[in-house]
């Protein structure tokens, strides 16, 4: 089985973050989207990744995998051009995918759970072609929703409908034993200008489509998901993703106080601060006489004197005096 990761998109909900490096490449709770989910794969039994890729920064993503994941994984990178959607972005992967057992994830979601679980619950359900991942919610004409029958056989699957006939939201898992099927019906939507919702050739039409050529697809429970393709759910992923780590006591730092859960960097200096819980902070940065909680302070960035909360600052970001709530782009520089 093969893992597809999307990781094409520009992002632009997370900007200004996202001015200066690709989505996937965000960093929250010690590692960038990317390593969290490469690592998630990495406890399961899939050894073949593909990773779509797109944008002139690219080889950010491509050199973070092979540099940090290349013993465990054999690599494939496929460039999508243009963002046409999911279901365009995961045709770019015929040449390399066809034929094969798929897994396929979202390349900005994560989820609490791991990928383990997922695979299991599949190989529980005997799907003859595909299963895909489902939570209950209250809003799903947000979200592709799927029509279930006979316990979790999948009847039909619409994309951001405008009536719900059901509350099953389709959670950006799947795993596609038939992806011949899956390739032809992707192949169908394109060659004929078949676009969905967003005027985007949409997964969950490809896989209705397979459901109308009589292929079998089931569900399987997913809880929690964050999509850290916003800055509030970053952080909500953030703090959850800390909390797992083992950071159970406060850390005293020279004249400073840690309170866990927190995550720091290389040579990340701390002076006269007091920072956490839920505070994530990357190589470099700089902390002095300041209050952080509930955050993310990215590479060499620079705190001087202010008290912070549920704020994200970029990679080579310097903040003086005391703002409360920010969202600061790479390499800014704000006085107050």
């Amino acid at each position: 089985m093969k893992a597809i990761i999307p990781a094409a998109g520009q992002g632009t909900r997370l900007y200004p973050q996202t001015h200066t490096k690709p989505k996937a490449m965000v960093r929250l709770a010690g590692k960038p989207i990317l390593g969290h989910i490469l690592s998630s794969l990495a406890e399961t039994r899939i050894d073949e990744v593909v990773i779509i890729v797109g944008g002139p920064m690219q080889e950010l993503i491509i050199e973070y995998a092979e540099q940090s994941f290349g013993n465990r994984f054999s690599f494939s990178f496929i460039e999508q051009e243009s963002a046409e959607g999911l279901g365009h972005s995961i045709y770019q992967t015929e040449t390399v995918a066809r034929g094969d057992a798929l897994f396929i994830v979202l390349g900005d979601m994560l989820f609490e759970n791991g990928y383990r679980t997922f695979l299991e619950a599949h190989d529980e359900l005997d799907s003859s072609d595909a299963s895909i991942g489902v939570k209950t919610v209250d809003e799903p004409q947000h979200y592709g929703v799927a029509e279930i029958e006979n316990g979790t056989r999948v009847e039909r699957l619409v994309e951001k409908p405008d009536d719900p006939q059901s509350n099953y939201a389709i959670s950006g898992v799947y795993i596609v034993e038939n992806s011949n099927l899956l390739f032809d019906a992707l192949n169908h939507l394109i060659e004929n200008d078949i676009r969905g919702a967003g005027d985007e050739y949409q997964l969950t039409d490809a896989l209705q489509r397979m459901i109308e050529q009589d292929a079998e697809i089931d569900i399987f429970d997913v809880e929690d998901w964050y999509d850290c393709g916003r800055p509030e759910t970053l952080l909500e992923a953030n703090r959850v993703l800390l909390s797992k780590l083992d950071t159970s006591s406060s850390i005293a730092v020279t004249d400073a106080v840690i309170i866990p859960p927190v995550d720091l960097g290389d040579n990340v200096t701390i002076e006269q601060s007091v920072v956490g819980p839920h505070v994530s902070v990357d190589d470099g940065a700089s902390i002095s006489e300041s209050i952080v909680r509930d955050g993310i302070v990215g590479r060499n960035a620079t705190l001087e004197t202010v008290n912070l909360e549920e704020s994200i600052v970029g990679d080579g970001a310097t903040i003086r005096d005391e703002p409360n709530h920010l969202n600061i782009g790479d390499n800014s520089v704000i006085e107050l």
